[in-house]
C-alpha cells in the first residue's frame, strides 16, 4: 500500500501533468459549449450530470471547472462602464480581481444584475490608501469597501478577509494536496466554500474571459436549483439570513429549492427570530420590493416563515385557501401579482408601497367594502384628484373585480356617495396600519382566525414590529381631494 508521503511524492511528481489534463479539460469544455445552443443557460455544454451526482466535498477538484465567457453568450458590454473602471483600475495597481457572486450568475442566466460586487487580493487597507481613496470601508464581520463611481455604488470584497477561516466545510487542512495545484485556484476554491449558495460562488475574470466554478454553480443554474455550498443545516446555522436569502433568490428567478436545503429551511425556520430586526427588515424588503413578491409571499407560506414575518397575511392564505388549489385568484396574491409587473430586481420600489398595498388588504378583510367604492380608491391613488376619479368611474368599463372576504355583493354605492363612502375606506386604510405596528391590533385581527400561528416569539419578531418606522411616515400621508 502506498503511503500518504510516498503519495505527496508522487502527486508532486505529477503535477505539470495535471495542470496539462486541466487544461485539455478546459479546453474541451470551452468546445463544447461553442457548439452547444446560445440561447441560455439549458443549452450549456456540461457534462451529464444524474441523480447520483454528489456536491462537491471540502477539497474535491475533480468539480471544478472553468467556462469562456463568450462560448456561453456574455459579452463585454453586458458589464457596465463604472465596473469596467473598478476592474481596471485595480489591476493598473497590480492587484488581480475578479466579479463574483450574484452578477456573474444573472450574466449566465442573460438578466440584468441588480449590482456588481467584485473580489481583489489586494486588502482593504490597500484599496483605501492606493486605490479608490474615498471608499469607504463597512461592516464588522464581513468588512467590504464601498466605491462610488459615476453615481453608482459597487461593493469589493478581498480575499485576505478570514482567507483561512472556512466555516462548515470540514477539515481543510490539505496542505499536501494543494501543493499541486495553482495558487489562484486555491485562493479562488478557498473563498467559493465561504459562499452562500452554489449559484453565487462564481468568479468571472473579464480580461481573460474565464468563468471560475468550485462548487458546481454551473450545474446548479442549469438545473434551476438553488443549493448550499455546504451543508444546509450548517449554512443556516452559521447565518439564519441565508434562509430569507434562498427563497428570495428562488422567487426572483423562478428555481426549485434542493431537497437537502428545503429540509433545513423547515427545520431552522424559527431561527430567524434572532437576526437583528433591521435585517429582518432589510430581507424582507429584498423579497417584495423587487418584482416577486407574489412568488416570495407563496414560498415564505410554504415553509412557514410567513407565521413569523407576516402573521396576518399567513392567517389569511391558510384560511382562504382550505378548500382552493389555486391562491392565484385570492385578493392578496393578486394585489401582489400587479405591484411585480411594475418592478424588476434593477427597478425596486421603495418598503411604503408594499407595506402600503398591506395596510390597504388588511382593511378590506376587517371592514369588506362595495366593489365600487374599491375601484374609486384606486383610482383616486392613480389620478390623484376626484374630478378625474368621478370622470374614470362613469366610463363603461364592466363590473367591478368581486373578492370574498374582501368586497361586499351586490353593489350598493352609486356616484351620489361614493366620494363620501372611499373617504371612509382611505381612513380605515390608515388605521390598518395599526395591525403592522401594534402588537395588540395584531393580536385583535388574528382573532378572526382560529387557526392563527401560534408562535411563542411570533409578538417579539413579527414584521408588525420592526416595520414601525416605515408604517408611521406612510400614516402621516393622506389622501387629499
Amino acid at each position: 500500500m502506498t503511503t500518504p508521503r510516498r503519495r505527496a511524492y508522487l502527486s508532486l511528481r505529477s503535477a505539470p501533468l495535471l495542470s496539462r489534463l486541466r487544461s485539455e479539460a478546459s479546453s474541451f469544455q470551452t468546445r463544447s459549449f461553442s457548439s452547444s445552443n446560445q440561447g441560455g443557460c439549458s443549452g450549456m455544454g456540461l457534462r451529464k450530470c444524474g441523480s447520483s451526482a454528489t456536491r462537491p466535498g471540502p477539497f474535491d477538484p475533480s468539480s471544478w471547472r472553468y467556462f469562456d465567457s463568450r462560448a456561453v453568450g456574455i459579452p463585454t458590454e453586458a458589464i457596465p462602464r463604472y465596473a469596467w473602471i473598478v476592474l481596471k483600475t485595480l489591476k493598473q495597481k497590480g492587484f488581480a480581481s475578479y466579479l463574483v457572486g450574484g452578477c456573474v450568475r444573472d450574466l449566465l442566466l442573460k438578466r440584468v444584475p441588480k449590482d456588481f460586487d467584485v473580489i481583489t487580493t489586494a486588502s482593504l487597507q490597500q484599496i483605501k490608501k492606493m486605490v479608490f481613496k474615498r471608499c469607504i470601508i463597512i461592516g464588522k464581520r464581513f468588512p467590504i469597501c464601498q466605491v462610488n463611481m459615476h453615481g453608482s455604488i459597487i461593493e469589493i470584497s478581498s480575499f485576505s478577509i478570514n482567507a483561512n477561516n472556512v466555516k462548515g466545510s470540514g477539515d481543510l487542512d490539505h496542505s499536501e494536496e494543494l501543493e499541486c495545484y495553482r495558487k489562484g485556484d486555491i485562493l479562488l476554491w478557498q473563498n467559493s466554500m465561504k459562499r452562500d449558495f452554489t449559484i453565487n460562488g462564481l468568479f468571472f475574470n473579464p480580461f481573460n474571459f474565464r468563468i471560475y466554478d468550485y462548487v458546481n454553480g454551473v450545474r446548479d443554474i442549469r438545473k434551476n436549483k438553488v443549493c448550499t455550498v455546504i451543508p444546509a443545516c450548517v449554512s443556516f446555522n452559521e447565518d439564519p439570513a441565508r434562509i430569507l436569502r434562498g427563497l428570495r433568490i428562488a422567487a426572483r428567478l423562478g428555481f426549485r429549492v434542493s431537497s437537502e436545503t428545503s429540509a433545513a429551511i423547515r427545520d431552522l425556520s424559527s431561527s430567524i427570530i434572532h437576526l437583528d430586526k433591521s435585517r429582518l427588515v432589510m430581507e424582507m424588503n429584498y423579497l417584495l420590493s423587487y418584482g416577486a413578491a407574489e412568488s416570495s409571499v407563496r414560498l415564505l407560506q410554504k415553509y412557514g416563515l410567513l407565521d413569523i414575518l407576516l402573521p396576518f397575511q399567513a392567517a389569511y392564505l391558510s384560511d382562504q385557501i382550505k378548500d382552493k388549489s389555486d391562491d392565484r385568484d385570492l385578493m392578496l396574491m393578486k394585489l401582489l401579482a400587479n405591484i411585480d409587473k411594475l418592478l424588476s430586481a434593477d427597478r425596486p420600489c421603495h418598503s411604503s408601497l408594499w407595506l402600503a398595498l398591506l395596510a390597504f388588504h388588511i382593511a378590506l378583510v376587517n371592514s369588506p367594502q362595495d366593489a365600487l367604492v374599491i375601484r374609486a380608491f384606486a383610482t383616486l391613488m392613480y389620478f390623484g384628484s376626484w374630478k378625474r376619479t368621478i370622470n374614470f368611474l362613469k366610463q363603461d368599463i364592466g363590473p367591478p373585480a368581486a373578492y370574498v372576504p374582501e368586497t361586499l355583493r351586490p353593489s350598493r354605492s352609486n356616484l351620489d356617495n361614493v366620494m363620501e363612502q372611499t373617504s371612509h375606506l382611505a381612513s380605515l386604510v390608515k388605521s390598518s396600519v395599526d395591525t403592522l405596528t401594534s402588537l395588540d391590533v395584531l393580536q385583535q385581527s388574528l382573532a378572526r382566525y382560529s387557526e392563527a400561528s401560534q408562535f411563542p416569539g411570533l409578538a417579539s419578531i413579527s414584521l408588525a414590529y420592526i416595520s414601525t418606522p416605515y408604517c408611521s411616515s406612510y400614516k402621516q400621508d393622506s389622501i387629499s381631494s
